[in-house]
């Protein structure tokens, strides 16, 4: 039963995400009689400062993390795999100066770096979305740039270069099949960094907008109740590590699913 927990958590978060928009869920209804009151039958979760149910927000909030993280983990795992597939298969200077380009933006903190994108372009899900792609591609990009400089030289890529196969064409007919799998793991991972980084991002105000909810936004919202009302905090933030540990532990063992080293060998 354990073993298939991170998996409810996650089918629980996609299906909040993908429904949340057809439930019977009222995140931004005001009960001023409720401000602050703790779990009832009515709302489980108890209401936050506004007299809002929690658990409808925890639900809208679900939908706003599930995008931002699907969208990023897409455009920055695209982007990535191009150019350092790109690099490492034609070498020479490209190679030379997108090595530079990863150097500059790996010697920056990522999440700083979205920060300073985010404050510039201005609060809302689409830049936040833009803002973590442009940090999050340099890691596909360095991964998928090693695995294609260990597999550009095997017989049959020499074979398909010999036959005056385009490169592009040898790219994605004979490369990209041999590193999906490290990059379908560490998207996976990178799923739970986009999480928590969206979380960040709207805890400081630069995520979306009231009265839209987030699970960062939610929390702020909650910092200045801890002490009388902490089911604020705590909802979400219990809700954020359930599903950042499950994303980590299904990405390990789908890791260990993918690594044909670390099986045991027939004898």
């Amino acid at each position: 039963m354990i073993r298939y927990f991170p998996l409810a958590i996650l089918i629980v978060w996609a299906f909040l995400a993908l429904f949340s928009g057809i439930l019977p869920l009222e995140p931004n209804t005001l009960n001023l009689s409720k401000i602050l009151h703790s779990g009832e039958t009515a709302a489980w979760l108890g209401y936050d400062d506004l007299g809002r149910p929690i658990w409808d927000r925890l639900a809208m909030g679900a939908r706003t993390s599930f995008v931002v993280a699907l969208w990023v983990v897409v455009i920055s795992v695209s982007i990535g795999t191009f150019i350092g597939a790109a690099s490492a298969y034609f070498g020479g200077w490209l190679d030379l100066v997108i090595v530079r380009i990863i150097d500059v933006f790996l010697a920056v903190p990522g999440l700083l770096l979205a920060i300073a994108l985010a404050g510039i372009m201005g609060p809302g899900i689409e830049n936040v979305v833009i803002a973590l792609s442009l940090v999050g591609w340099v890691g596909y990009a360095r991964l998928a740039r090693a695995q294609v400089m260990s597999v550009k030289h095997r017989d049959h890529v020499i074979a398909a270069i010999s036959l005056g196969t385009r490169p592009f064409t040898i790219i994605r007919r004979h490369l990209l099949p041999l590193i999906s799998a490290p990059l379908i793991v560490e998207a996976t991972f990178g799923v739970a960094g986009v999480v928590i980084a969206e979380a960040g991002l709207s805890f400081l105000g630069l995520g979306v907008q009231p009265p839209e909810a987030s699970w960062g936004s939610m929390i702020r919202d909650g910092t200045r109740y801890m002490l009388v009302a902490p089911h604020m905090v705590i909802a979400p933030g219990v809700a954020m590590m359930l599903v950042v540990l499950s994303v980590n532990l299904l990405g390990d063992r789908l890791r260990d699913k993918l690594d044909v080293k670390s099986r045991p060998r027939d004898h």
